[in-house]
């Protein structure tokens, strides 16, 4: 059994780890903080937990993290990174569910938050934590980003095509849908049920954060320079990530269904659909990455679903954790969706 602490738990994000670790059978929660409800029970706050865990939020105390063998830190962007190099100093392993270690380029991550890198000389070990193609290094890291919720989704619907060089790799398109949750639990006029609810909209066109992540991503796994475009979608729903994806083919003899078969066969997160389309409910709630390809012409479309609060944030924290300690990497993780 392990000991683990929540830096920030009381955000969607750290909600979500509080829900899964509650039932792990091989981590248990030991600190949560939250400055501002320093004191108060988590099940007053969540009383989803009523019954699971007996546990107060606390102020952060590096001494107390540094007792944990693994620390998540649930945290705003830039925060992270603040206490990181004194927990690995101390022996703590770390898994950062924002995005302080997602960018190897510390300009580069200058530039998209505003601030500059508080401990660049760790960005080099940091290993980016998609399972699918990190695993072993997964398994050795003591600190790990884990990867953003468009980023997973989208990574995940191209990989296969551009590891197979089957693409032009210069002209991909990711037309990409989230649910109100991925913006945080937090007081914001735009996120009001009735500023959201029947209503549409794209955002951030000119640029989102995630944009570099996903470049970086897919350059590095396959292995070659990409022109990428990105657009997220705001939609009136509370969990999911719907990611339709376009590239150009230029194997025109390629059986799409087979590659992506063959690419996921060994991956207990990843359900690739022969026929039909997958639903973002068709994951709710689960770890679950499900997709599926058609083909228009020369235009190859991938939809990729995944809920943005697991296998987007939390349960693939989880499963990064059970890979950094040996345990089975779905341990935790076997609930199936909601639905509906």
């Amino acid at each position: 059994m392990i000991r683990v602490g929540i830096v920030g738990g009381t955000g969607y994000t750290g909600a979500e780890l509080l829900r899964l670790l509650a039932r792990h059978p091989q981590a248990a929660p030991a600190v949560i903080t939250s400055r501002s409800e320093s004191g108060l029970p988590v099940a007053e706050m969540f009383p989803h937990l009523r019954g699971r865990l007996d546990l107060c939020f606390s102020e952060p105390d590096t001494g107390a993290l540094a007792e944990c063998d693994l620390v998540f830190f649930a945290t705003p962007n830039g925060t992270a990174m603040q206490s990181v190099p004194e927990l690995l100093e101390r022996g703590t392993r770390v898994i950062d569910l924002a995005a302080d270690f997602r960018l190897k380029d510390p300009a580069l991550w200058e530039r998209w938050y505003g601030m500059p890198h508080q401990c660049p000389d760790l960005l080099a070990e940091t290993v980016y934590g998609l399972p699918e193609v990190n695993r072993d290094a997964i398994r050795r890291a003591r600190l790990i980003a884990n990867p953003g919720c468009y980023p997973t989704a989208v990574t995940l619907g191209f990989l296969p095509l551009l590891e197979r060089r089957a693409v032009d790799p210069s002209w991909l398109i990711a037309d990409a849908k989230s649910g109100v949750s991925g913006a945080g639990r937090k007081a914001e006029t735009s996120l009001l049920m009735a500023e959201v609810g029947e209503s549409f909209k794209a955002y951030s066109v000119s640029g989102h954060r995630h944009l570099p992540e996903i470049t970086q991503n897919l350059q590095t796994f396959a292995g070659i320079e990409v022109g990428l475009t990105f657009v997220p979608h705001l939609v009136p729903m509370i969990r999911g990530i719907e990611a339709t994806l376009y590239a150009r083919l230029t194997d025109d003899g390629l059986d799409l269904a087979a590659l992506y078969q063959s690419r996921y066969a060994d991956e207990p997160f990843v359900d690739f659909m022969v026929s039909g389309s997958p639903d973002t409910r068709s994951v709710r709630g689960s770890n679950d990455c499900r997709i599926a390809v058609a083909r228009q012409g020369d235009i190859v479309i991938v939809q990729s679903v995944i809920d943005n609060l697991v296998k987007g944030a939390a349960g693939q924290a989880v499963q990064n954790m059970n890979l950094m300690f040996g345990f089975d990497e779905t341990l935790g993780l076997e609930a199936l969706a909601m639905l509906p």
